[in-house]
């Protein structure tokens, strides 16, 4: 064990593996401590939407802090006040629509169980529903939403009158809505593996929440802010939400999550019923700002388009691949078996970063910045870490 690995286990909680110290990064590359550079196909897990010290990114920050960082809730700043129009324009909430800044995803959809259950109180409902291998966050209302063991058996009891179904049309329908006061739903289940919904299964959601009075909430935090190529992955099905949660993407880096309603959710929150008192400072929100205007000006969502096409047939015929799914630069590859977690290791001995959200797939999220000579090193790495694999496991397989 290097000496930084026992400082990490010495002074930080023991929540989780660290593979490297990683000490600078620059666009789609990071470098240890050791002087090690690794192609970074993980983006912070979906967040570094335009790499590492993006001019942008570091222009925003710069100039920004040499102004103003934080002032607290009890003041509104001109970077506040213009994200939250920007995020109602390209979302199309329309006039009705309403912002809050939180500082994470997990905070976000903690606003927004808030959401449902003032909604609840209002129509005489109290259960939530969310569908199995969903991940909303760890604090605990956001946990409540998450069904997987791992992380909730240690907290128990947890909120109640929270339902979990599959996610089918037939498990919509077969729902009992009587006492539904809000479904959450991830338009991509990112944590499960990068899974996708059945065609119609967010319409289908909509139209029975509206037919009985029960809030759509989608969880947009690994899928939002461009990340699946459009704005926000619920708009390619037509459909409009009653409010929406975001983070990750939104900053490129810089801790930023947010609440977006529709129409009369938008109305629910009164003052005294939330609040955060770094949500939405000015420093977070004016790289928000620079980070959607740099997205925006630049095309960047058809870059997400074209690589993510580029990446899927790159990897389709490559050994121990079977498939993938997701949405633009949001790409789960599929193996024949249980082999993601020795991928990711190999790919890391060969400079390279994904995860393994499930044994048997490989996640990737590249920031939208990559052209083709990204796509061609993370070809030749995967291609190279995945024969790594394969020859082990045909040894094995001949021992």
């Amino acid at each position: 064990m290097s000496a930084w690995q026992d400082d990490a286990t010495r002074d930080l909680m023991g929540l989780g593996g660290r593979l490297a110290l990683l000490v600078r990064g620059e666009g789609s590359a990071v470098w240890d401590a050791d002087g090690n550079r690794y192609l970074d196909f993980l983006g912070g897990i979906a967040v570094n939407s335009l790499g590492h010290a993006h001019p942008t990114f570091v222009n925003a920050v710069s100039q920004q802090a040499a102004v103003l960082s934080h002032v607290s809730n009890y003041f509104a700043t001109p970077q506040q006040l213009e994200l939250a129009a920007t995020l109602k324009r390209l979302a199309g909430t329309g006039e009705a629509g309403r912002v809050f800044f939180a500082n994470s995803g997990t905070e976000a959809n903690e606003t927004a169980v808030k959401l449902a259950r003032l909604h609840g109180n209002k129509v005489g409902k109290k259960g939530l529903v969310s569908l199995n291998h969903a991940f909303h966050g760890r604090s605990m209302g956001a946990l409540s939403l998450t069904p997987k063991p791992l992380y909730q058996d240690a907290f128990r009891p947890l909120l109640p009158d929270v339902t979990y179904i599959d996610n089918t049309l037939e498990a919509l329908d077969e729902l009992d809505w009587s006492d539904v006061a809000a479904i959450f739903i991830e338009p991509i289940q990112g944590e499960a593996g990068v899974v996708e919904h059945p065609a119609g299964f967010l319409r289908r959601a909509r139209e029975l929440a509206t037919e009985n009075n029960a809030l759509l909430i989608v969880d947009e935090v690994q899928t939002g802010m461009g990340r699946t190529g459009d704005w926000f992955a619920f708009q390619r099905e037509g459909i409009v939400p009653d409010a929406m949660t975001l983070a990750k993407g939104i900053a490129g880096g810089f801790p930023l999550g947010a609440l977006v309603t529709f129409g009369e959710a938008s109305e629910l929150f009164y003052p005294g019923t939330h609040n955060s008192t770094f949500g939405g400072n000015p420093l977070a929100t004016a790289v928000g700002l620079a980070v959607v205007a740099e997205v925006e000006n630049n095309d960047l969502l058809a870059n997400v388009v074209t690589r993510g096409e580029q990446l899927r047939a790159a990897v389709t015929d490559l050994p121990l691949v079977t498939g993938t799914s997701g949405k633009g630069l949001l790409i789960g590859i599929h193996l024949d078996g249980p082999h993601a977690g020795a991928v990711r290791e190999a790919a890391h001995r060969r400079g390279l970063i994904v995860n393994a959200p499930t044994d048997d797939i490989i996640r990737i999220a590249p920031a939208y910045t990559i052209g083709d000579a990204e796509v061609e090193e993370f070809t030749r790495l995967f291609a190279a870490a995945l024969a790594d694999v394969n020859g082990t496991a045909s040894e094995e397989n001949n021992a």
